[in-house]
């Protein structure tokens, strides 16, 4: 038992992880045309996130190793019912990348405004759809012994659609925010703009979702049985209003930091609510994958710690040695030339 709540802890904190950092870059990639007005400042939004992006997937790619190797059974069932979703995910993902890589191999303009709008593309569906998939999670499947009784379209309900806005107006702060760190002039100044004005409806959003999940989802059972949990919400509140406190005073890299504890706490709240659940069945309980009925053998389990002992702190410390060498702002927006 011990070690399979060791890995659905790892597991929620991979998936913390993963939304904090690539998040910044959804935001920035769905903000780049109304950031950059030219060139040379779309060049200095990209070369803000150039650096880090493809580091940030990695933390995706890790936490949906955790769950093949620690849950196989989720994992399985997983790509089996929401084959389709994760497919679109997957070539959203594939586009972005390729639109950040591609665009500056060409000098036509019309080349350009093509892959700017496939980052755009590759930006908002990652964000929208990772939410969609959390909000069916936290609200459970329409699964049995029998399989999955769903669609795609099923998964497009009221409260799942809710989550995705969520996630997306959550990632549209944190990118702006970074952008506000990164850059200089005019660019920081719409950066910032945008972040303000973006966090009134955002707020709106969460309020919306923490009295939905009460309707909707079994998240806050685990709450009453256990109040102390309630410090991850109360947190999470606390840390979005200190973003705006500190956006609002121009403090943007403390408004950053904030925005990246609000994005883990809002993790941490839903995961919180699911134990032992990875996937609660809404129509059939018993069926419901946990942590327990779906989880390799302890003795995989305490392979898979060590392994995850020694390999996760390095790459902690690479990525940290990442952003230490590229921490400077891009202020210098008139070159010729760029990466992308």
């Amino acid at each position: 038992m011990l070690f399979q709540v060791i890995w659905f802890i790892l597991w929620g904190v991979l998936w913390a992880v993963f939304f904090m950092l690539d998040g910044f870059d959804f935001g920035a990639g769905m903000l780049l045309g109304r950031l950059a007005k030219n060139e040379a400042e779309k060049r200095a939004v990209l070369n803000a996130i150039g650096p880090f992006w493809d580091g940030n997937e990695v933390w995706l790619l890790t936490a949906g190793g955790a769950t093949f190797a620690a849950f196989p059974a989720t994992y399985a069932l997983m790509f089996s019912y929401l084959y389709t979703a994760l497919l679109l995910l997957l070539f959203s993902l594939i586009l972005r990348g390729v639109s950040i890589e591609f665009r500056g191999k060409a000098e036509g303009a019309g080349w350009r405004r093509g892959w700017d709008f496939g980052l755009f593309l590759g930006s908002l569906l990652p964000a929208l759809l990772t939410g969609v998939a959390f909000g069916n999670i936290f609200m459970g499947l329409p699964m049995d012994a029998e399989g999955y009784h769903g669609s795609l379209l099923t998964l497009l309900n009221p409260y799942g659609l809710l989550t995705g806005v969520l996630f997306v107006l959550l990632f549209l702060v944190h990118g702006a925010l970074w952008i506000a760190v990164k850059t200089g002039g005019e660019v920081e100044r719409r950066a910032a703009r945008a972040a303000n004005a973006i966090w009134y409806a955002l707020l709106a959003a969460a309020a919306a979702f923490l009295v939905s999940t009460g309707f909707a989802t079994r998240l806050y059972a685990n709450y009453m049985k256990a109040p102390v949990l309630l410090v991850l919400p109360a947190a999470a509140v606390l840390a979005l209003l200190a973003t705006k406190f500190y956006s609002a005073g121009g403090k943007y890299l403390r408004a950053f930091a904030a925005s990246c504890v609000t994005i883990v706490m809002v993790t941490f709240t839903g995961v919180a609510g699911l134990f032992p659940n990875l996937i609660p069945s809404s129509i059939a309980p018993a069926s419901s994958l946990t942590i327990f009925n779906s989880s390799s053998s302890v003795y995989t389990l305490k392979i898979m710690t060590v392994v995850a002992v020694v390999f996760v702190p390095i790459v902690i410390l690479y990525q940290a040695w990442a952003y230490r060498v590229f921490r400077h702002k891009e202020v210098d927006i008139t070159a010729e030339k760029g990466p992308y």
